[in-house]
């Protein structure tokens, strides 16, 4: 395009830019136009598009007259000022002809005494007559020496006159819509930071066919940014809202233009449209339920079906095979959800619902249409409770098997229509909770908190006045279902990170059934899980609780006795043994012949080592996997799901997926009109990464989210690494002794190894050989105690940094080799380097594993210590991540060519605000405190000498901005 607008002479062309709305040609313009700037060449717009002459060459002329003012050539605007007062014949073509002649002759003229392209955009919006003309122009008239440039929507046949503007262009320029790398650069670019690739993903599927559009993707990203929908996390962006409520923009003007471009509605065919995004909000709608409410003519349903066909003749809405209705872009539906509109639509889908039911029966309609439920939910109180309960549950029964999210949903709206003491609410509670339970539906579990404490609360006489003989086996019946749907909800408030209370444990919680012991089994797992507090520690009467739950093997619910097995995994090796041989001594089937481990799972692994992993890291639903076996229903897509997949990605030293997996649970756990809770460990987590990585900022904002009353010894570990590496050696030493002494007192024995060996490690850095002995005999005193096979391997470890024990170290690196832990591997290979009989190549191994988990300033510290106690020279090795990417590179090129940041910000296509920011940015990340400074170290090379610059991007970056590239120290 910048070719174009300077072609000289007699290689002027024409190119026209085409696009659907939205793609960016208007920027694409604009940033040609400034680039051909400067270079010294003038751009003139060409506007003609509503002028005050007739539609024309009399519009054009007006135009051009407007266009050469700007270059002051007294005559040049003489001669058009006079081609404008040529007369023309009222009915004839020749006055067209003659003023297309003179003006393309001024053109000429004014192009060769001052060299000029014009531009024109939106060209769809010219009238047909100017458009013609415009064509006319091209064809026979081309005015020599003034290269054109066009840009509009793409042209059809129908479209007259800008159909001939296409034919007489030279040159066609068709914008493909942005490809997903494209709308992540883009989203990055707007938002000035990292993002989430969740955050992308979810932007792409709101926007359906409209994802390639930049418009359309900068309008979700206003409409969130204006709702506060992001949060920024670790230096990234999150997304807080829902996936389904991201949006368009509401605004009218743009809402018409992208997704209505041959004609926008007007305000009642708007509404309309609003009427049915909000009636397909909560419920599918077929064609076939519109015919059939068409013999008795509702006019309600009348209405909406006229709604529909502009709508999919515009392509707003497609029908699929079965006749469902949808909108192509969700963020359009969402849009029009947020507009007002005056329409009722829970009417309509009363009548959808009476329409069958009438006819065929509550329980037959239900049955037989199970869709039906979602219709009586959305119709609200346009239908009486007896019918839609009815309904619901028919519904929710039948469709168990087939579409279980939808049963479960139906489940929960019968719910909220029946009863507290109607007959069939205990019933209904028990059928909901073992289908989400069935399909790990635990945040489905969790919300029948609140009808569940409904039903306990309701007095015996109102839920069941007329009492009968089998009144006590009602009961007793009633009262067992009620019993399981409580662990149920205890155990998935237990996947969602949330506290299942009871009394005298806690504080009082709205959704907590209080009445019933049960949930006092699962409330003990909060402290060795980190979900908060310990409640009550193993062995203090624990055992002594009676066993009422189901029996191992006999169901997806864990029994008392195997609450007791996870729980006293955070303990004493004893108290596990006792834990486990009084589980097998309740189910002979699966007692263990062996005294010190269950059989092996699928990995080799022994299950209690894994339980006793799963409780050091916090991982509770491997701890559950562990302990059930074939009987667990899994974690679904809870907290608990998704923190596991952080742990498994943290061991194997995928540490950016760990981050992501951190930002997401946390911004899940600030997402409106959700069940989910934070998990502290992964706060935990991700501030240790942050800190190893020399991210103290980001790692300080985690570990402060983290409530005081969570002692689990993972925090404390987080909490030592922070304040050492903050500077606070004696705070950290100290503030490490009384977590433990805490996690003790609480009885958290798994993951005080960690503490003790970071302790020790310290103590090494420091010259403490006192302190390094102490956390030593700590080290095997836990170990005598707790006997796991992390507390071996802390232990080896131990030994060798303190007695110089190789054969220990090897033997600690071989075990953490055979389990998978990249950073305790690490740390193996600092201790062999430290006292290997092979420095050298320990080191490089350390390196590389550092390098690897991209560790920074805290690690180099450790390795530039160790390599000087050794007389070793540290390799200089700077993580990719810490590089200048490629725009970064492009930035400092342009602020040592001296560019204001105004100038940048054309040159980018950004603001003003957005260049100042990545400034700020790249200023932290070069160490230079103002532009100067950033320029000079870019050009005396000391930039590329420090390992900032990646490899090419210097010498790709200059040849792009047409000048050499200085030259770099030690041949680089």
């Amino acid at each position: 395009m910048a070719r174009t607008l300077l072609s000289p002479g007699a290689s002027a062309r024409a190119l026209l830019v085409v696009g659907a709305a939205g793609t960016g040609k208007t920027a694409v313009l604009e940033q040609a136009r400034l680039a051909v700037i400067e270079d010294g060449a003038r751009v003139l717009r060409l506007r003609c598009h509503d002028g005050e002459s007739a539609p024309g060459a009399a519009a054009l002329t007006d135009g051009v007259h407007s266009a050469l003012t700007r270059i002051h050539s007294r005559r040049s605007t003489v001669r058009i000022s006079s081609a404008r007062r040529i007369p023309r014949q009222a009915a004839g073509r020749n006055g067209e002809l003659t003023l297309l002649s003179a003006l393309s002759e001024v053109l000429t003229d004014a192009a060769r005494e001052t060299p000029f392209a014009l531009m024109i955009d939106d060209v769809e919006r010219l009238p047909p007559a100017t458009a013609a003309a415009l064509g006319l122009l091209l064809r026979v008239f081309r005015p020599a020496g003034v290269p054109m440039v066009m840009a509009g929507r793409p042209v059809r046949p129908r479209d007259g006159g800008v159909a001939q503007l296409a034919a007489a262009a030279d040159l066609l320029l068709e914008l493909p819509p942005l490809r997903p790398a494209d709308v992540e650069t883009l989203v990055v670019r707007r938002l000035g930071r990292p993002v989430e690739p969740a955050l992308v993903t979810a932007v792409l599927r709101a926007l359906g066919p409209m994802a390639g559009t930049p418009e359309a993707v900068l309008s979700v990203l206003d409409s969130m940014a204006e709702h506060g929908d992001l949060l920024e996390l670790g230096g990234h962006v999150c997304l807080t809202e829902p996936e389904q409520a991201l949006r368009l923009t509401t605004d009218m003007a743009q809402l018409r233009r992208l997704c209505w471009p041959d004609g926008p509605p007007d305000a009642t065919a708007l509404a309309a449209a609003a009427a049915v995004a909000r009636t397909l909000e909560h419920a599918e709608i077929r064609l076939d339920d519109l015919h059939r409410l068409k013999p008795g003519g509702p006019r309600r349903a009348g209405l909406l079906d006229r709604a529909l066909t502009p709508l999919v003749g515009d392509g707003i809405l497609v029908v699929d095979g079965d006749g469902r209705a949808s909108f192509a872009v969700p963020a359009l539906a969402a849009a029009l959800r947020a507009l007002p509109t005056h329409h009722d639509v829970s009417s309509l889908h009363a009548l959808i619902t009476r329409s069958l039911s009438d006819r065929l029966g509550a329980e037959t309609a239900g049955g037989g249409y199970p869709r039906l439920a979602d219709h009586v939910t959305a119709a609200g109180a346009e239908l009486d409770d007896a019918l839609a309960v009815d309904v619901l549950l028919a519904a929710a029964r039948t469709d168990a098997r087939s579409d279980w999210p939808r049963s479960v949903r139906a489940y929960s709206s019968a719910l909220r229509r029946l009863a507290p003491y109607d007959r069939r609410t205990p019933g209904v509670l028990r059928e909901s909770a073992e289908l989400s339970l069935r399909h790990a539906d635990h945040a489905g579990a969790l919300a029948l908190g609140e009808p569940l404490l409904a039903c306990r609360d309701a007095s015996l006489a109102e839920r069941d006045r007329d009492r009968d003989r089998d009144w006590d086996r009602d009961r007793d019946r009633d009262r067992d279902r009620l019993a399981y749907v409580t662990e149920v909800w205890a155990l998935a408030a237990l996947h969602e990170h949330r506290l299942p209370y009871t009394d005298g444990t806690g504080s009082r919680s709205n959704h907590a059934p209080q009445h019933l012991s049960a949930v006092s089994e699962f409330a003990a797992l909060a402290g060795p899980y980190g979900l908060g507090g310990v409640t009550r520690r193993p062995g203090d009467g624990a055992h002594d609780v009676p066993v009422t739950g189901p029996r191992p093997g006999s169901g997806p619910l864990p029994s008392p006795a195997e609450l007791r097995l996870l729980a006293a995994a955070a303990g004493s090796r004893a108290d596990l043994l006792n834990a486990r041989d009084a589980r097998d001594s309740l189910d002979p089937l699966n007692a263990m012949d062996a005294v010190d481990s269950m059989p092996p799972d699928v990995d080799g692994v022994p299950v209690l080592d894994r339980l006793r992993n799963a409780a050091t890291h916090a991982d509770l639903a491997d701890a559950l996997a562990a302990v059930l076996g074939d009987r667990y229903t899994g974690a679904g897509n809870s907290t608990a799901a998704r923190y596991h997949a952080m742990v498994r990605a943290y061991l194997r030293g995928d540490w950016d997926q760990a981050l992501s997996s951190a930002r997401r649970i946390e911004a899940r756990s600030r997402t409106r009109g959700t069940e989910a809770a934070t998990a502290q460990p992964a706060r935990a987590l991700a501030a240790d990464i942050h800190c190893a990585r020399g991210e103290l900022g980001h790692a300080r904002a985690w570990l402060d989210l983290i409530p005081d009353t969570v002692a689990h010894p993972l925090v404390a570990w987080a909490r030592l690494g922070l304040r050492y590496w903050s500077g606070q050696v004696e705070q950290a030493l100290e503030g490490a002794r009384a977590d433990v002494r805490r996690a003790r007192g609480s009885g958290l024995l798994s993951g005080i190894e960690k503490v003790l060996l970071r302790h020790l490690t310290y103590a090494l850095l420091e010259d403490m050989p006192d302190a390094m002995r102490e956390a030593l005999d700590e080290l095997e005193a836990l170990h005598e105690e707790v006997a796991s096979p992390m507390t071996r391997e802390a232990v080896l470890l131990g030994r060798g940094l303190v007695h110089c024990d190789v054969d220990s170290a090897l033997a600690a690196l071989r075990s953490v080799h055979q389990r998978g832990d990249a950073y305790l591997s690490l740390l193996c290979h600092l201790c062999l380097m430290e006292i290997g009989d092979d420095p050298e190549r320990r080191m490089a191994e350390a390196s590389r594993s550092a390098q690897s988990l991209g560790i920074g300033r805290a690690t180099r510290t450790t390795l530039g210590h160790m390599a000087r106690r050794r007389s070793l020279v540290l390799p200089r090795a700077r993580p990719a991540k810490d590089r200048l990417s490629e725009a970064d590179v492009g930035l400092t090129v342009l602020v040592s060519d001296g560019a204001t940041n105004r100038q940048i910000a054309a040159r980018l296509a950004s603001s003003e605000k957005t260049v100042e920011r990545r400034l700020t940015q790249l200023f932290q990340r070069t160490g230079c405190r103002s532009r100067a400074e950033l320029a000079a170290a870019w050009l005396d090379g000391s930039l590329a000498g420090r390992g900032l610059v990646p490899d090419g991007a210097a010498g790709g970056s200059f040849a792009a901005s047409g000048r050499a590239a200085p030259n770099r120290p030690n041949g680089r």
